[in-house]
């Protein structure tokens, strides 16, 4: 899968979304989005259940971002992100990473299956150095 390539690749990218973002500060679609922008990486959050994340527009998916992003980080159960490999690929947003937890076969399948650039078992927060 080309999975170190597609590290490299995407902690080199600067424009960001956080699928799973959110206020709850113990929670990784917090930590992720939050240490991403300390990085100074330019980073958007999806959730549909949250309209805005400490003074920052939350968005409900990925059509309605103002910009395309380069990579995708996944918090989300594997239910949900089925459907964003869906998105993604309809997006033209190629780089996905999925956090532990996030993911089953079949989502990894269908992502290769769309032609997706992915990395998972593998923590953003500890590849940025956290």
């Amino acid at each position: 899968d080309h999975v170190q390539e597609n590290k490299a690749a995407m902690i080199a990218s600067k424009k960001w979304v956080v699928v799973g973002a959110t206020p709850k500060e113990d929670k990784f679609g917090y930590k992720i989005y939050k240490m991403l922008k300390q990085k100074q990486y330019q980073v958007w959050g999806i959730n549909p259940n949250y309209t805005e994340l400490e003074g920052e527009v939350m968005y409900d998916s990925l059509k309605g971002l103002p910009e395309k992003p380069d990579c995708i980080s996944v918090v989300v159960p594997p239910s949900v992100a089925m459907k964003l490999v869906e998105e993604a690929a309809e997006a033209g947003v190629s780089y996905i990473w999925f956090q532990p937890g996030t993911y089953d076969q079949e989502v990894l399948q269908r992502a290769r299956d769309l032609k997706l650039r992915m990395v998972y078992n593998d923590c953003v927060l500890v590849a940025l150095g956290h």
